[in-house]
Formats: C-alpha cells, sequence, structure tokens
C-alpha cells in the first residue's frame, strides 16, 4: 500500500449493504494479509489502487484493438 505523507479525508454515504461488505473485506484482510491490524481507509486505498490498474490495462487492450 502506498505510504504517501499527504492524505485527504473523504465523507461518502453508501449503503449499509455496501459498508457490511467493507466490514467483511476488512476482516478478510485482516485474517489473510501479512499486514495484521487494518483500517477500512487502508483497505479502500488497496482496492482502489488495484482497480486503477485494471482499468489501465483494459484501456490499453481497448486502444490496441483499433
Amino acid at each position: 500500500m502506498n505510504s504517501e505523507s499527504t492524505k485527504v479525508q473523504l465523507n461518502v454515504r453508501v449503503h449499509k449493504e455496501t459498508a457490511q461488505l467493507l466490514d467483511e473485506v476488512v476482516h478478510y484482510y485482516q485474517e489473510n494479509t501479512k499486514y495484521g491490524k487494518v483500517h477500512k481507509g487502508e483497505v479502500l486505498t488497496d482496492i482502489i489502487e488495484k482497480s486503477h490498474k485494471i482499468m489501465e490495462k483494459q484501456k490499453l487492450m481497448t486502444r490496441r484493438n483499433y
């Protein structure tokens, strides 16, 4: 996970079910990663960074097909 020094506060509203899913994912990270205790912000950062990498790869593949 990136350990950038500048952080911003994100205040978002999500459905209760989405928040429960996030809790499950955080629990999974805590049980199955070497990080030990993790926080929701760290999990969200990891998910967003991984999703961004996938998005960039898909954009490259789309450009190659033309």
